[in-house]
Parts: C-alpha cells; structure tokens; sequence
C-alpha cells in the first residue's frame, strides 16, 4: 500500500464516454482512456483492506490490491504479470464485465470504489503497446492430445492453459471465427473484435489449432473426437434462446436478439448479407423485450441503424436507485443501472407483459401488453392496464435456457442437470461420460465473460491432472 491516505485525498474519476450524438454515427469504441497521471492517482486510492472483499467480488480471483499498488508506484510491467497471473484475457473482461469487484470494493460503502475495472483494462492495454505479451510455448511436450469444443472465452482459456502445459490442443468452433459471443453476441462497439484476433495469434504461436466453420455433432463427429483425443473439454455457450409464446410470434420482424446482433457483427466485419436476410431497424419502431445486457446491446445497435424510436420492455419491476449497503454489500446489489446504450435514446418500461403482436400483410405492426404486479406468486396482470406500442421490429432479448441438445449433447449422451445444462462440479469439471470434461456456460448456464474465463482456467488444470497426475497450472 504506497499511499495510506490515497482513499481520503483523491477523488473517484472513471473513464469517461464520447457525445452521443457522436458516437452513434459508428460501431468503434467509445470510451475515453484516463491519462497515466491520472491512473496512477486511481490506483493510490485502493485501501489494500486486511480482507479484500474485491477477490470475493471477482469470479478469476483478481489480485488487485497488488496490481493497483504498482500502477500508483507506475510498475506497468510488473502489473502486467500479476494481472494475468489470474486472467488470461484482461483486455475482454477490462471492456465488458460489470465489474462486481467495484460493488465488493470496501469504498463502495460509500459509493466510491476504486476504478479496478478501467485499471485492468489500462495495464494489458499498455502492455500490448510496450510488446510485453508474447507467446509463451511450452517447453515441452507432453504427447497428450486434447480437443477443446467452442471457441468463446471458457474454451480460448481452457485451450490456452492447457497448451503452456504442453498438451496438443484442437479447439473446434461452429461459427467461421473464433470468440463465441464476444465475436458475434457482444457489439463492435463495447469491444472491437482485434483484441479477440490478437489473442488467437498468441494461442497459435503457442501451439493451439484453430478448426472454424467445425460445427461438432454435425460436421464433426463427437464419438470421432472421443476416440482421437486423450481429453475433450465442452466449452460450447448455452445457446437455446428464451421463446415469447404469444399470437403473432410468426411475424416478419419479430427475431431472436442474437440472430440480430450476429448479423450486424458479420456486417461490420464485411460480411456480405443477402438483401432478403438484412434484419435492420431504419426507420422503424422497434421494442425490445428484456432488461439484461443483450437488450441494451440491440437498443444501440438499433440507434446506430437510424430506427425511428426504440422502446425496451421489462417484465421484472424497476430496481431501486440506490441499494441498502448494509443488506448488499459486498454481493452483487439489485439496483437502478442505465448503460451507455440505453443513455442514447430508449424508453425503458418495467412491469411490462407481452399479450400478442399484430401484424399488416404477414408483418409486425403493433405490440399489446400490459403492466403485471409483482406479489408472492409472481407476476399478476392488472386490470385495465393494458397499452400498444408501434412495433416495425421486435426483437426477444429474454435471455437463454440451456445449451442446444440436438446434435453433439445427444449423441455423446451426457448427463444433464435440472437446467438442462451439462452436468459436471466445480471440483473437477468430469461430465458422465469419461474422458469428457465440461465448462463455461455449457456447465452452469448463461452467465459473464469473466465466470467463463474461470472456468476454462479451471478446467484446464483438472484435465492437466486427469492427464499427467497432477498440474502446475494455477486453479
């Protein structure tokens, strides 16, 4: 702890974002960096508490009172290595994750916690420009082959843990690049895909083998790898998408949010999209059903399309603007947030039930809900309350239910818990069928970037074990 006082002299000051009216005329990156100076002073404000609850906060188990001690001390390159002592990829988790360790932080009490999530983002940023992250190959080969199943962030960690152990690592990805939902789920503009390309060079110079376009349980063949492969590790997303079951779900313009998001990614990256496939929302009323983060993700992406008003529909009620510290800390609290997209222009409507879409010549039109009452048995609709909303386009963020079984999950024939996802511990990640380990969002179900950057970590020592006897990869 370089400065005792930081905590009591220096005020919170957090990465800020562009104009709106500035940033929605494209799909780059918005946020504005802090200067050096200034990330120095954040990182003098950590308290290095006796128990940083910051660790409880963080799914990869952070070491962050050290890393912000040596930003203030401006030891970048020693900073670099404790970061990523836990974390494989700090520049995704820097960009994208809600930052629970902020809400754990001690100075949260106070509604002021220490800036962790732009400190780590700043560290591996200027690691990669100083050329401090190279690849690190294993120094030697083990003879072992392991195939990894999904290319998301639980199976780029798993594949990249286990090749610096020394094993021959296949990682197989159904889409034609590799990030599962950081490539084709999260916007360009929350994070740029060449951080994703960047880390996938590393990992082949480390010896990773990258199969695209290799949809496992349809071109490749799950009993094939099974016997080829001395360890297989599921890291495949859950994927099976939450349906809105009322008349006119058959519309055109009504559309799973991923199919949305997807095909504007593909669109940025210059992908080529068939006229009669383009979902695009120019001009058009578009509601969007769901709260969470893919909700917010096609409100801007819908701005940025130029649609003529976007209206976002909760059926949960509106959080409090503030949480009870004494009750929620240092846990995730349920509290008012608006992300920068919903900043940009949406209507946000809580309490809010779906009754039926209406449609002119097969195609959506209108949306009719009403506002629900939320009591001991669940939501309940209120009389009278019924409304309609101008819906050219709609589009179902409610979320995901399980992995897809058709396909590899049935014919591998592994057992599945009450969720639906794949049954495997936490202690060493075997599923029921041998030699097959599961991970990531496959294993527990829809869940953060950093929880699935956990798990492949995790994963990856217990097949490390199950392979060798015992592991020096870190837990």
């Amino acid at each position: 702890m370089g400065k005792p006082t930081g905590f009591l002299e220096i005020p919170r000051h957090d990465r800020s974002y562009r104009p709106v009216e500035e940033r929605i005329k494209h799909y780059n990156e918005f946020v504005v960096a802090l200067s050096e100076e200034e990330l120095n002073a954040q990182g003098a404000r950590c308290m290095d508490c006796g128990i940083p609850f910051c660790h409880q906060g963080c799914p990869v188990n952070n070491i962050i009172p050290e890393w912000n001690d040596l930003i203030y001390k401006n030891d970048w390159r020693n900073a670099i290595d404790v970061l990523h002592s836990t974390n494989n990829f700090p520049e995704f988790t820097g960009r994208i994750c809600p930052a629970p360790c902020e809400a754990a932080c001690t100075l949260n009490l106070e509604d002021i916690p220490v800036t962790i999530k732009t400190i780590e983002c700043s560290i591996v940023d200027r690691a990669w420009q100083e050329g401090w992250i190279t690849p690190q190959p294993a120094s030697r080969k083990t003879g072992k082959k392991v195939a990894v199943i999904g290319g998301g962030p639980a199976g780029m960690a798993a594949a990249q843990q286990l090749a610096r152990a020394g094993h021959a690592v296949e990682l197989f990805e159904r889409q034609d690049r590799v990030g599962g939902l950081l490539r084709y789920g999260i916007p360009d503009f929350k994070m740029e895909k060449h951080y994703i390309d960047r880390r996938i060079e590393q990992m082949e110079t480390e010896g990773v083998v990258f199969h695209t376009s290799a949809h496992v349980g349809v071109d490749v063949d799950i009993k094939q790898l099974q016997k080829d492969f001395d360890a297989v590790v599921l890291a495949g997303g859950s994927e099976h998408p939450r349906d809105l079951p009322v008349p006119g779900r058959e519309l055109d313009g009504v559309h799973f949010a991923m199919d949305f998001l997807r095909q504007q990614n593909r669109r940025v990256a210059g992908d080529s999209i068939d006229a009669s496939e383009v979902i695009s929302a120019k001009g058009k009323h578009v509601v969007v059903i769901g709260g969470g983060d893919t909700g917010s993700d096609c409100i801007g992406t819908s701005i940025r399309h130029g649609a003529a008003s976007v209206t976002q529909l909760e059926i949960m009620p509106q959080p409090p603007e503030k949480e009870d510290k004494g009750i929620t800390w240092p846990e995730w609290p349920n509290k008012m947030r608006t992300s920068s997209s919903q900043e940009e222009g949406a209507d946000r409507k809580w309490s809010v039930s779906t009754q039926s879409i209406e449609g002119e010549a097969g195609s959506a039109k209108t949306l009719n809900a009403i506002s629900v009452e939320w009591g001991p048995n669940g939501p309940q609709e209120i009389a009278g309350s019924e409304f309609s909303l101008k819906a050219d386009l709609v589009l179902l963020a409610m979320g995901f239910v399980h992995p897809v079984r058709e396909g590899m999950l049935e014919a591998l024939g592994a057992e599945l818990d009450g969720r639906g996802n794949v049954q495997a511990n936490t202690d060493d990640y075997k599923t029921s069928v041998e030699k097959v380990f599961a991970a990531g969002d496959m294993r527990r179900g829809q869940s953060l970037v950093v929880w699935a950057i956990r798990e492949g970590r995790q994963t990856a020592r217990a097949v490390d074990e199950f392979l060798m006897g015992s592991s020096d990869l870190p837990r």
